[in-house]
C-alpha cells in the first residue's frame, strides 16, 4: 500500500483511504498511531479539522476530551500498560489532534519519568516499528472493538 494518503490524512478520511482508522467517535476520528514502539499508540484527530481546542464550542471541547479518555480507556483495557499518557500540542501539524500513548513497565527506567517525545528520534522512524498490518492488525482490530462498546455504553447512558 502507498503512503500518499499520509500526505493528507483528513482528505484520505474523506475518500475512506485512511488505512490507520480505527472509529468514527463523536468528535472526530481514532486512529492508530503510525509508529507503534509503544503498542498501542493512538491519536485523536478533531474532524472537522479545527486549529486548536479553544476553536470548539464548550460542548464540542467536552466530546474531545471525553472521546479522547475513550480512547485511552480503549488501549488500557487491549495492552495492559503501567499508565496512559494523553498529549495536545498541535506545534508540528496545525490542527487539533490528542496523542494517546500507552506507557509500559519494560521501557528503559530512564525513559519511564519523561514523555515519549523525549524517545530518540530513530524511535519514531525505525521500520520495524512502523504500523504494518502483518504486525499490528490484530492490535488495531482489538482497540477498535473496544473503543466500539466503550463508545456504545457511554451513548446507552
Amino acid at each position: 500500500m502507498s503512503d500518499d494518503w499520509k500526505k493528507d490524512r483528513f482528505g484520505a478520511i474523506e475518500r475512506n483511504e485512511n488505512p490507520m482508522i480505527l472509529t468514527r467517535m463523536k468528535s472526530g476520528y481514532a486512529v492508530i498511531g503510525d509508529t507503534q514502539f509503544l503498542p498501542g499508540y493512538c491519536v485523536l484527530l478533531a474532524y472537522p479539522k479545527v486549529a486548536s481546542l479553544e476553536d470548539l464550542s464548550l460542548e464540542a471541547k467536552t466530546d474531545f476530551l471525553r472521546d479522547m479518555s475513550l480512547l485511552g480507556e480503549a488501549v488500557q483495557f487491549v495492552c495492559n500498560p503501567r499508565r496512559m499518557n494523553y498529549s495536545i500540542y498541535g506545534n508540528s501539524d496545525d490542527f487539533l489532534h490528542a496523542h494517546v500513548f500507552p506507557r509500559y513497565d519494560w521501557e528503559p527506567e530512564e525513559r519511564k519519568p519523561y514523555p515519549v517525545w523525549q524517545y530518540p528520534r530513530e524511535m519514531w522512524v525505525l521500520p520495524a516499528v512502523q504500523y504494518c498490518e502483518e504486525k499490528h492488525l490484530s492490535l488495531r482490530q482489538q482497540i477498535a472493538t473496544k473503543l466500539t462498546s466503550l463508545i456504545a455504553k457511554c451513548n446507552s447512558n
